[in-house]
């Protein structure tokens, strides 16, 4: 018999993207400190935050499979996360707007099954954007709990020109590469 699957994620786009594929799980989250240090490369950065996710899961979990993730906005190789209030949001929006940036999502899964680091980069283009463009977009789509304040799937069409990459990346989760992983250890 397979050990149950955790997600060790509030975000409802993970949940909804995990569902999607088929996976049955349930959802358990235990507060952890993000580290924030630009200094660290993007996949370096986003991978010690899905690890610190799922750790805290799996040692209260041991006999399941814990994924842990971590989406974090990368411009010009600074970290954007979410926002602490709506002026830093518009600000965020701001710096995206007629820019490319990237998106890293990184997924930890421990499991008695063995363990799996996966970091994807998503290359991201913003249209420019006018002031009345920000302010339609965060009427439209709350930002406060986005990396970079923006939402690839909620009207992405404003303000996004182009993805090169993994667009469920950019949304919060490699279902690929996730996939992957688990149906290696024979979900």
């Amino acid at each position: 018999m397979l050990p149950p699957v955790i997600l060790a994620s509030q975000s409802p786009r993970r949940r909804e993207l995990l569902a999607k594929a088929g996976v049955s799980f349930s959802i358990v989250v235990r507060d952890t400190e993000e580290l924030k240090d630009a200094a660290m490369p993007p996949q370096e950065l986003c991978l010690h935050n899905a690890r610190a996710k799922a750790e805290a899961v799996f040692r209260e979990y041991p006999d399941a499979t814990v994924i842990g993730a971590d989406t974090l906005v990368f411009l010009d190789g600074r970290p954007l996360g979410k926002p602490r209030d709506e002026e830093e949001a518009r600000s965020m929006l701001r710096m995206l707007s007629g820019r490319m940036h990237h998106v890293c999502t990184a997924v930890s899964i421990l499991s008695p099954l063995g363990m799996k680091d996966i970091a994807v980069l998503t290359e991201v283009t913003f249209r420019t954007l006018e002031e009345k463009d920000i302010r339609r977009y965060m009427e439209l789509v709350d930002v406060m709990d986005k990396a970079g304040s923006y939402a690839f799937q909620e009207h992405g069409e404003m303000i996004i020109s182009s993805v090169r990459g993994d667009t469920d990346n950019v949304i919060g989760l490699p279902v690929r590469d996730v996939m992957e992983c688990l149906r290696g250890w024979g979900y």
